[in-house]
C-alpha cells in the first residue's frame, strides 16, 4: 500500500490513522494492522547502541504517522460482513458508446443509489450504482436467485438483442475491484500458463444451436463469482484480493407454480447436488420468454497480498515486445541525436571562427551563410499575436504533462483511482493557464507588439474554445444515443467554471506579470529595410522541410502511441509511465534537435522567416499522429457505426492538435535559443 510519512512533534506516541497503527521509538519504527500483534517486519532498524540512538534522536525530532491516499485504503472484513456489489457500466469495443447497466432490464433494487464520481469518472461515461446481489464474506451460496421475469417484452428483447449483438460486457465493482474473467494464456518464454483478466463479461452471445442454421441471440443470466480474499492469521479479519465471475447461459426449469418467497430450481438445486454448468440448455433472447437471473458466490483463500491485488489486472503478456520496442526506439533517436549534435558543433564551431577572424571589408562582402540575415533575423514574424498565441497554450499542454507524470510516476494516479488521470489532466491544464499567459505576453513583447490584451484573450479562449466546440458536438451525438458517456449539463456547468471561472482570469494574472516585465534584448540590431531572401533550392521548401521535420518526433513516440490507443479504445489498463516519461523525454530531444538543424539550414540558404516555420517543424509530428490513429482504426478497431466513428476521429482530433501545440512549443523555443545563441557569438559591427 501507499504510505505517506507525516512527521509530527512528538515522541513514543501510538497513532491510529486509516486502519493502520504506528509505533514509533527511538531505535525502532513499526507498523502494524491493527489487533494483529504487529505482523509487519520492522521498517527502520538503527544500531541498538547508544550514539546511534541519539543520532536518530537527533535527525528524527517528530514521530511519523503514516495514513493511505484518499481511495485506496484497504478494507479489513470480519466473517458474515455484508460487502456491497455495485454495478458500473455497459461498454463495447465494438460500439464505443457506454450505456447505464439498468438500461437493460436486468434486476434492479427498489432505489438505485448512484455512488459519488469524480470529473474524470463523469467524462468516462462511469456510472456506478448499487444492486440487488447480496454478498457476505466468507460465505458460499449456490444456486441464489436474484430475481425472475415472466416475460420479455418486445423493447426488452430488442435491447438485449441489440447489446449482444454489438458484444457489450457487464462491467461490476466489488471493494472497488472491478469484475474480471479469467483468461489462461501461455507465456512463449517461460512455456508456461499465466493467469491473466479480462474485464467484465458479455451481456450474451449468438450461436446456432445444433441441427440449425439459424443464428439465434442467448443471455447470460446466470454468474458464478470468485471471491479471493488474504486472511490473517491471526485474526478473524481478511481482505478482498480478487473478484472473477464465469457467466452462463441456462434456461431454468422449475415445478409450476412459481413460488416467490422459497422458489426451488430443477436446473440448480444444491440440496439435490444440481449444479449449473456449459452444458444446460442456454436461455434464449426472445419475446414472452421467461428469464430467471441467478448466481453463485465462492470464497477462495488467496496468499496474493492487498498491496499485489491489482497486479495480474495490469499483467501484459507482450510486455518483452514492449521492452524491446521501446529500448529499440530509444537507441535509435538518442543515436541520431548524437550525431546531429556533433556535427552541429563542429559546424557551428568552425562557421563562428571564420566570421570572427574576418576584419577586411572585403572579406566581408564575401561572405555567405546565416551571418548575412543578422539584420533580419530577429525580425517580427507576420501574425505575431496568433504565434505569441499557440506558444502560449503549448507551454500550458507542455506544464500539464509534466506535472502529471510527475504524479504518476508517484503512484497517485494509478488504476485503483477510477477517473482519476483524466481529472489530474484537467486541473492541471485549468492552472497551468497562468504560465501560459506569461509565456505568450513575454513572447509578444518580445515582437513588439501594443495588443496585448487581444492576444492574452486569445490565449484563454484559443485552444480550449476549439476542443470544447468539438467535445459539445460529440457531446451532442451521444447524448441521442442516450448513451451514459454523454455528459450532463451539471458536468459542462463545471467545466466551463473552470475554463472562465479559473483558467481565463490565470492566463490574464500570467499575461499582465509577463507584459509588465522587460523585453529581452536582441543580440543584434535589426535592419529598417528588409533584406531580399534568394531563390531557394526545391528541398527548402517550406511545406517539404516542415514534414520532412515531423518525421523525427512521431517515430520517438508511435510504439508508445500504440498502447496508449489500445488502452483507450481497446478498455485496457496503463500503467506503464516510467516508459512514458522516457519517451517523453526522448520526444522532447528530438523535436529540439531537428528543429535547429532545420532551422540553421534555413538561415544557411539566406532566409530569415524562421519563427513559424521553427513552430510547424516539429508540430508536424501532429499530422503523423493523426494519420496513425486512422491506421489504427482500420487495422485494429471493429468500429461500424456512423457516432462511434465520429467520436474516434473527433477525440483523435483534438488530441492531435494538443500534440501540434506541445511539440511545436517544444521546438520553437529550442530554436529560439538557438538562434540567440549563435548570434550573441559572432562579432557584428
Amino acid at each position: 500500500p501507499t504510505l505517506l510519512w507525516v512527521w509530527r512533534r512528538k515522541s513514543l506516541v501510538r497513532t491510529y490513522r486509516k486502519r493502520i497503527v504506528c509505533y514509533s521509538h527511538v531505535v525502532e519504527a513499526k507498523c502494524c494492522w491493527p489487533q494483529r500483534g504487529c505482523s509487519i517486519a520492522a521498517l527502520v532498524k538503527m544500531s541498538r547502541g547508544y550514539t546511534a540512538s541519539m543520532l536518530l534522536l537527533a535527525l528524527l525530532v517528530q514521530n511519523a504517522a503514516a495514513f493511505y491516499l484518499p481511495g485506496v485504503a484497504p478494507m479489513d472484513f470480519r466473517k458474515k460482513d455484508l460487502i456491497g456489489l455495485k454495478v458500473n457500466k455497459l461498454s463495447s469495443i465494438k460500439n464505443q458508446l457506454p450505456y447505464e447497466y439498468y438500461s437493460l432490464p436486468y434486476c434492479r433494487p427498489e432505489k438505485i443509489v448512484q455512488s459519488a464520481e469524480n470529473l474524470g469518472e463523469v467524462l468516462r461515461g462511469d456510472r456506478i450504482e448499487n444492486s440487488l446481489y447480496q454478498i457476505q464474506m466468507r460465505v458460499d451460496e449456490q444456486c441464489k436467485i436474484l430475481c425472475r421475469i415472466e416475460a420479455l417484452t418486445t423493447a426488452q428483447a430488442k435491447a438485449f438483442r441489440a447489446k449482444v449483438d454489438d458484444d457489450y460486457r457487464v462491467n461490476m465493482i466489488l471493494d472497488n475491484l472491478p469484475v474480471a474473467m479469467v483468461k489462461m494464456r501461455k507465456d512463449e518464454s517461460a512455456n508456461t500458463l499465466v493467469k491473466t483478466y479480462e474485464r467484465g463479461f458479455p451481456v450474451g452471445f449468438k450461436a446456432s444451436l445444433e441441427g440449425q442454421t439459424e443464428v439465434k441471440f442467448f443471455l447470460h443470466n446466470h454468474l458464478r463469482f470468485t471471491i479471493l480474499y488474504h486472511k490473517d492469521a491471526q485474526t478473524d479479519l481478511a481482505r478482498i484480493v480478487g473478484f472473477e465471475v464465469e457467466p452462463f447461459s441456462v434456461k431454468h426449469e422449475y415445478e409450476a407454480p412459481w413460488d416467490k418467497n422459497s422458489p426451488v430450481l430443477n436446473t440448480c438445486n444444491p440440496g439435490r447436488m444440481i449444479y449449473v454448468t456449459h452444458n444446460l440448455p442456454p436461455q434464449p433472447v426472445a419475446e414472452g420468454t421467461e428469464v430467471i437471473f441467478s448466481y453463485d458466490v465462492k470464497f477462495v483463500a488467496s496468499d496474493i497480498r492487498w498491496a499485489s491485488r491489482w497486479d495480474t489486472y495490469l499483467m501484459m503478456m507482450d510486455d518483452q515486445i514492449h521492452w524491446f520496442s521501446v529500448i529499440n526506439s530509444v537507441m535509435i533517436v538518442l543515436f541520431l541525436s548524437g550525431m546531429v549534435a556533433m556535427i552541429m558543433m563542429r559546424t557551428l564551431h568552425r562557421d563562428i571562427t571564420k566570421y570572427n577572424q574576418l576584419e577586411s571589408g572585403e572579406d566581408a562582402q564575401e561572405e555567405t551563410g546565416w551571418k548575412l540575415v543578422h539584420g533580419d533575423v530577429f525580425r517580427p514574424p507576420t501574425n505575431a499575436s496568433m504565434l505569441s498565441t499557440i506558444v502560449g497554450s503549448g507551454v500550458q499542454i507542455f506544464g500539464m504533462t509534466v506535472v502529471t507524470m510527475i504524479f504518476a510516476l508517484l503512484g497517485f494516479l494509478s488504476p485503483a483511482n477510477r477517473g482519476g488521470l483524466m481529472t489530474a489532466m484537467l486541473m492541471m491544464f485549468v492552472f497551468m493557464g497562468l504560465f501560459a499567459g506569461y509565456f505568450s505576453a513575454r513572447l509578444y513583447k518580445s515582437f513588439r507588439g501594443e495588443e496585448w490584451k487581444k492576444t492574452t484573450l486569445r490565449t484563454a479562449l484559443l485552444f480550449p474554445g476549439s476542443c470544447f466546440v468539438i467535445f459539445f458536438a460529440l457531446n451532442l451525438l451521444i447524448w441521442g444515443q442516450k448513451s451514459s458517456g454523454a455528459v450532463p449539463f451539471g458536468t459542462l456547468f463545471a467545466l466551463c467554471f473552470l475554463w472562465f471561472g479559473i483558467s481565463v482570469p490565470l492566463v490574464f494574472v500570467g499575461s499582465y506579470f509577463g507584459y509588465k516585465k522587460t523585453a529581452p534584448e536582441d543580440p543584434v540590431r535589426t535592419n529598417k529595410i528588409p533584406r531580399q531572401i534568394p531563390e531557394q533550392p526545391w528541398y527548402m521548401n517550406p511545406v517539404f522541410s516542415c514534414l520532412v521535420g515531423g518525421v523525427l518526433p512521431f517515430g520517438a513516440v508511435f510504439i508508445e502511441l500504440f498502447f496508449i490507443l489500445t488502452s483507450m479504445w481497446l478498455h485496457q489498463f496503463y500503467y506503464l509511465f516510467g516508459f512514458l516519461a522516457l519517451v517523453f523525454v526522448i520526444l522532447i530531444i528530438t523535436c529540439a534537435e531537428i528543429t535547429i538543424v532545420l532551422c540553421y539550414f534555413q538561415l544557411c540558404s539566406e532566409d530569415y522567416h524562421w519563427w513559424w516555420r521553427a513552430y510547424f517543424t516539429s508540430g508536424s509530428s501532429a499530422l503523423y499522429l493523426f494519420a496513425y490513429s486512422a491506421f489504427y482504426f482500420y487495422s485494429k478497431l471493429d468500429i461500424t457505426k456512423t457516432v462511434p466513428m465520429l467520436m474516434y476521429f473527433g477525440y483523435m482530433l483534438m488530441a492531435s492538435i494538443a500534440f501540434f501545440a506541445l511539440t511545436g512549443t517544444m521546438g520553437f523555443y529550442a530554436c529560439l535559443i538557438f538562434v540567440r545563441k549563435i548570434y550573441s557569438a559572432v562579432k557584428i559591427d
